[in-house]
């Protein structure tokens, strides 16, 4: 006898329906799966051996063939073993699926206890798209499913309780959608951070304007610590961003049962031996790298320089578009890379090239091969280059508290609404095009001469130059004028890269 249930699966960071054939036949005792498994697919055999026996159940002794269309797309994980085990007591007659619209998804223990799966949330908004009305899931995974919003959402703790529910005998209360606590989170703020007024304005900028951002300057100074204060100025996340963010977290595995919800813009800060696969995502199953794990937040590299030069050019596609793609033998998949791009530098190897000191040893032939590993398209793309310098003592022993995260936050809130009212809610302006920079950015004669000087002294490129022109727009919006003005222009200039990383 076959039967077929339902079930789903991933690919990228998307879901998709499964179907689960299972045939039990006569001959000689086997259990065979097909439909590409790889070898955690393929070791479902045990455990749903297992299962079954130590559940109450008889195993069939009989020949058993599950086949997991679409058989063309291969299939990875732990997530089969429920539809697997479902799939044979239902074709054997020991248990009774009556729902043709309802799904299974979980990972077993040779006990019959589920475990979590990882990606539920992207798999139950796909459920919900193929017409699923019901989908039974580990029970530490239920509140992530229920923020898809489709399907009614079935905790099992394990099989017991699942044929207890099958049968009518002990029916499963569907899971309440799970709503986030009232209150912000607890984050770094602005007000921790003393001096440095330079870096903070440059914050607030990149922040208003979704812009890139280079910190520079010597050690100790505070890059760091400002660059970890970012989310807490950034605008609130729309429910939309919040559940991309959640899909890409959720398929690593990296969701909290508890608040399963990104509600905060991500903030990743890889160390600087990662590989490129680890940054843009791949590997034989592909996976989302860190890039992606930051859309819709921040990325910081801390000392820049430092990153294998591979590393760093990986970054250049994605910047611009927004999305990588990962193309291997078995298939491409493309993930969302939406992200702020912040790094923190040092000037030389010892970080001292410049200071009045005289701290710094370095040769100019030291410094050089130094700052090398920053190729220019990779600078191109930043928008904001901002040195913060070494603290003075009277600055570290003032008592008076800083500006506070919730009042830049304010700044930035009306510059966004600002920036939706011109070009909608998904955009800002880091993500003009060129018709928006003819319309937004028009000079007037005053502004045009002061950037004519300044492209023939600096030696601006096309991408510098709308670069420049969106980061003037963004001081112009925090300052509520409908137009770019002589100061703000003049602002922006000041922001880009200082001499020794044009040389």
């Amino acid at each position: 006898m076959v039967f077929q249930v339902r079930s789903l699966g991933l690919q990228g960071v998307s879901g998709y329906e499964v179907s689960a054939e299972c045939d039990l036949s006569s001959g000689l005792p086997a259990f065979t799966l097909v439909g590409l498994p790889d070898a955690a697919v393929n070791e479902a055999r045990e455990r749903v051996r297992s299962a079954i026996k130590n559940c109450g159940f008889q195993f069939p002794v009989s020949r058993i063939t599950v086949n997991l269309a679409p058989a063309h797309v291969k299939k990875s994980g732990t997530l089969y073993d429920l539809p697997i085990l479902v799939g044979i007591l239902a074709a054997g007659g020991q248990l009774k699926v009556r729902d043709p619209d309802c799904a299974f998804v979980g990972e077993l223990s040779l006990s019959g206890e589920l475990r979590p799966a990882a990606g539920i949330l992207p798999m139950a908004l796909a459920a919900g798209r193929a017409g699923i009305r019901s989908l039974f899931v580990p029970e530490a995974n239920a509140a992530e499913a229920t923020l898809a919003g489709g399907p009614a959402v079935y905790p099992v703790r394990d099989v017991a309780q699942l044929a207890r529910h099958l049968t009518g005998e002990e029916p499963i209360p569907p899971a309440r959608p799970w709503v986030p606590s009232p209150g912000p989170e607890p984050a770094p703020d602005f007000s921790e951070v003393k001096g440095q007024e330079n870096g903070k304005r440059a914050l607030e900028i990149a922040a208003a304007g979704g812009h890139n951002l280079l910190m520079c300057g010597p050690p100790g100074s505070g890059k760091s610590m400002l660059a970890r204060r970012l989310p807490s100025i950034l605008p609130d996340m729309s429910r939309s961003e919040a559940l991309e963010a959640t899909e890409i977290h959720s398929v690593m595995g990296l969701t909290d049962p508890d608040h399963p919800l990104i509600s905060r813009r991500p903030f990743r800060s890889p160390h600087h031996t990662i590989s490129p696969m680890g940054l843009a995502g791949g590997g034989t199953n592909p996976r989302p790298g860190e890039i992606s794990l930051a859309h819709h937040g921040v990325l910081f590299l801390d000392e820049l320089p430092e990153f294998s030069k591979e590393v760093l050019e990986v970054l250049r596609q994605p910047l611009e578009d927004g999305q990588v793609q990962i193309s291997r033998a078995a298939g491409s998949v493309t993930y969302p890379s939406r992200f702020m791009l912040v790094c923190a530098m040092n000037p030389c190897k010892c970080g001292w090239y410049g200071h009045p000191s005289g701290r710094c040893r370095c040769t100019e032939q030291e410094v050089r091969r130094y700052l090398s590993r920053l190729s220019g398209p990779l600078l191109d793309r930043i928008d904001l280059f901002v040195e913060v310098a070494a603290l003075e003592f009277g600055e570290l022993a003032r008592r008076a508290p800083s500006e506070p995260s919730s009042v830049i936050k304010g700044r930035v809130d009306r510059a966004r609404d600002i920036q939706r009212g011109r070009y909608g809610d998904a955009s800002c302006n880091a993500r003009m095009g060129q018709q928006e920079l003819d319309r937004f950015c028009a000079l007037d004669s005053e502004c045009q001469r002061l950037m004519q000087g300044a492209f023939d002294r600096m030696g601006l490129t096309a991408r510098s130059y709308d670069r420049i022109l969106r980061v003037a727009r963004t001081i112009a919006d925090l300052d509520s004028s409908t137009s770019i003005q002589l100061p703000h222009l003049a602002e922006a200039l000041q922001y880009r890269p200082p001499e020794y990383l044009r040389r």
